[in-house]
Formats: C-alpha cells, sequence, structure tokens
C-alpha cells in the first residue's frame, strides 16, 4: 500500500472511530412521556369542561404510566387557555381539552388562533346538552312563564352564562329568535360562576352545559325549565327539551374535544387517540361521566377533523343570526 493510500485508510478509520465515539456519548432519545403532560382546561374549575378534563387526565396517567395534571387558564370565553395550546411547543407535554367554543370564537371576535391550521385534532370525546335553569323560588316554573315574562317585561329578564359567544349563550339566543322576545345577556367568566347567578338570585336564569349540574337539580337548589339536547337527558327525565317546551329547532349541546398544538408528532397523536378511546370505552368512566350529563360519543382524528371543518360554518351562520358576529 502506497504511503498516500496508508494515511488515507488511517484518516478514514479516525472519522470511523469519532463518530463511533459520538454515537455513544450522544444521549438516547426518551420516549415520550419521560415528564408531566399539561391538559390546559380554558375554563373554570367546577364547571363541566373541567369535569371532563380532570376525568381523562386521571385515566390518561393511569395509561401513559406518567403525571397528568389539568390547568385551569381562564378568560376571554376560553381564548386565553386556547391561544396558549395553540403557540405552545408541538411536543405532546401541553394537550387542549376545550369545548366547541374554539369553532364559534372566531366568528364571533379577532382570534390568535385557527382552530383547524393551528391544532392537530386528537379526539372527540362527545356532549351534554345546556339546560336553561332558575333559582326555585323565581316563580318562572316553565319555558312557557320565562317567554311570557319576557314579553310582559322586554329586555329586563337577565340571564347568566359562561361568556359571550359561549355555547351556552347561542342556545339562549336561538330560543329568543324563535320565541320572539328580549333578554338581557350577563356573562360570566365560566359555567360555574353562571350557575351561581342564577342560584343566587342575581340573574333571573342561567343557561349553562348540564354537566355537573343534575345533582343540583336533583337536590332541588335550582329549577331546569327546559334542556337542549334532541332527547331528553336520561339523569333527568322530568326536563323536556326545547321542541317539547314549545320551541322548534332550537337543539344546542355543548360538545368537547382533545386537541393538540399543530405540527405534534403523529405517533403522539395516535398515542393519545388511542389512549382516549380504551378510555372512554371503560364503563365506570361513561357511568361517571353520564352522571354528569356527558354523553360519551369518542371520534378519532380525521373524524373529528371532519367535524370541525363542517361545525364551523354551522356555528358562524348561528352567531350571524344572534346578531353577534365580529365587525369586518
Amino acid at each position: 500500500m502506497s504511503k498516500r493510500h496508508s494515511n488515507i485508510a488511517r484518516a478514514a478509520g479516525l472519522i470511523g472511530a469519532l463518530a463511533f465515539g459520538l454515537t455513544l456519548a450522544a444521549p438516547a432519545q426518551a420516549a415520550w412521556p419521560d415528564r408531566t403532560v399539561t391538559i390546559i382546561v380554558p375554563f373554570s374549575a367546577g364547571g363541566p369542561n373541567d369535569l371532563v378534563g380532570r376525568v381523562l387526565a386521571a385515566e390518561l396517567g393511569a395509561k401513559l404510566g406518567q403525571t397528568v395534571i389539568v390547568e385551569n387558564k381562564t378568560g376571554a370565553v376560553g381564548d386565553i387557555g386556547i391561544t396558549g395550546v395553540a403557540h405552545a411547543k408541538p411536543d405532546g407535554y401541553t394537550l387542549l381539552e376545550t369545548t366547541v367554543v374554539v369553532l364559534i370564537n372566531p366568528s364571533v371576535r379577532n382570534t390568535a388562533y385557527d382552530p383547524l391550521k393551528d391544532f392537530a385534532p386528537v379526539a372527540y370525546l362527545g356532549a351534554s346538552p345546556n339546560a336553561i335553569i332558575t333559582n326555585s323560588k323565581s316563580g318562572i316554573n316553565s319555558v312557557a312563564d320565562l317567554i311570557a315574562k319576557a314579553k310582559a317585561n322586554p329586555g329586563k329578564i337577565t340571564f347568566a352564562t359562561a361568556g359571550t359567544g359561549s355555547v351556552s349563550q347561542l342556545a339562549v339566543e336561538l330560543l329568543k329568535i324563535r320565541a320572539k322576545v328580549d333578554m338581557t345577556h350577563v356573562p360570566y367568566r365560566g359555567a360555574a360562576p353562571a350557575f351561581e347567578a342564577a342560584l343566587s338570585g342575581t340573574t333571573n336564569v342561567a343557561s349553562v352545559s348540564i354537566g355537573g349540574l343534575v345533582g343540583h337539580i336533583k337536590a332541588g337548589e335550582v329549577k331546569a325549565l327546559v334542556q337542549t339536547g334532541e332527547k331528553r337527558a336520561a339523569d333527568l327525565p322530568d326536563v323536556p327539551t326545547m321542541a317539547e317546551a314549545g320551541v322548534p329547532n332550537a337543539v344546542v349541546q355543548t360538545s368537547q374535544m382533545l386537541l393538540a398544538p399543530a405540527g405534534t408528532p403523529a405517533d403522539i397523536v395516535t398515542k393519545l387517540s388511542d389512549a382516549t378511546r380504551e378510555i372512554l370505552a371503560k364503563p365506570d368512566v361513561k357511568a361517571k361521566l353520564a352522571k354528569a350529563g356527558f354523553v360519551v360519543q369518542y371520534e378519532g382524528p380525521k373524524e373529528l377533523h371532519a367535524r370541525m371543518v363542517s361545525e364551523i360554518p354551522q356555528w358562524k351562520d348561528i352567531v350571524e343570526r344572534a346578531g353577534l358576529a365580529k365587525k369586518k
């Protein structure tokens, strides 16, 4: 072998040894998750969104073998928390468990996120109807009573909701449109304070998701005048639907979904979605959520994406008809 070839071979050997040494020295890529996963819930603790989020977090923690916590980031009808996740690092450690407001808010106000571009759909979780409730001593005993009082006192009947543009507000806006009445909206920062407003008599009525309400209604703390699903809720068989109460074409439900920041690795999304499917199939989880008025209905990433695409224009139409659309 010539001296030149010998030098080349020696150099190649050194490079190979160096590369091998670097490979050994480089730390192995840790398998996800190797630290705490945070689920952001964009509404206050104690509300229906929070309830579903905490059940999911507890079960996911066991499935993933890692701590999963819920962090409530409230404000702007969910936009504070939603925006935070939209711009979070897409590494699977920050997730969003939200209601359908993520699809509604961009039609109501300028948002710093696009629901289709800034999120990776993980799983659709299900839905619960809303209920219009009142203090048991308010003297309002039915939707007919509410409509009559609203017609007799235009603009003086007040209704509390989880915020401007929330699903709970849109439920009452549809009632107002169908019954041709005027009532005054009083927005709160979440379902829990809206419930308290009706309970205390601060507002005449409140519109909130029935998730978390069933126990209060059964205990007689508040009276449910109507619920907004297609069928009567199993745990509230005596509470009529809007149609049964004489208000047609006013079905509005609060659906919930699990999202990740856009760009989250596909294998992490798949792992999360598969784990969520298994969790929602558990009889004890279904029963726990059903007691809170939440009907489980799992859909995977592709189905959830299709649902988001189809629902955004539907909610936009309701927002526009209610006069809530943002100014162009």
